[in-house]
């Protein structure tokens, strides 16, 4: 291999770490949050549902444009890849259509869902709260699956 493909090589091969290394922190923030984080504040307040609601608003506070930015991100270094991965172009394709699902689903959490829930009732609430969770799941399916395409089109 000659100075320029193995410059190429190495770009790649940086630029693989880097995107995946984003996935992984969405998929991981979404996991932690979903698997440790709801279940302790829910252990913790017991009953105190109102406590619960508003420690939640405020750990939930300001992350909508952080995690734009990630999903941003985990985007250009995927489009990136697909320039350079011309081979797996339909990997980067299901790739993308998984992540762009959960980027939709993500925006209805932070613009619709989360106003709703700051202002419900204390009767509305709890479907709201079992919506969260279905959407929450699934976005967490969609990214470790399109996660798991990625590291699969890195090995064939």
């Amino acid at each position: 291999m000659n100075t320029a493909g193995v410059r190429l090589r190495g770009m790649t091969v940086l630029l693989v770490i880097v995107h995946a290394g984003l996935a992984a922190a969405w998929v991981g923030g979404m996991a932690y949050s979903l698997f440790v984080v709801q279940p302790k504040l829910k252990k913790f307040f017991g009953a105190d549902e109102e406590g619960r609601e508003a420690l939640t608003a405020v750990i939930a506070s300001g992350n909508r444009y952080k995690v734009l930015g990630l999903i941003a991100a985990i985007a250009l270094t995927g489009i990136a890849l697909l320039l350079l991965d011309h081979d797996h172009w339909w990997i980067h394709l299901v790739k993308a259509v998984l992540l762009l699902t959960a980027t939709t689903i993500f925006w209805y959490v932070s613009w619709r869902h989360w106003p709703r829930r700051v202002f419900a009732t204390a009767a509305e609430r709890p479907a709201l709260q079992r919506q969260l969770y279905l959407l929450a799941g699934t976005m967490l399916t969609l990214t470790a699956t399109a996660f798991a395409l990625g590291i699969t089109a890195g090995h064939l």
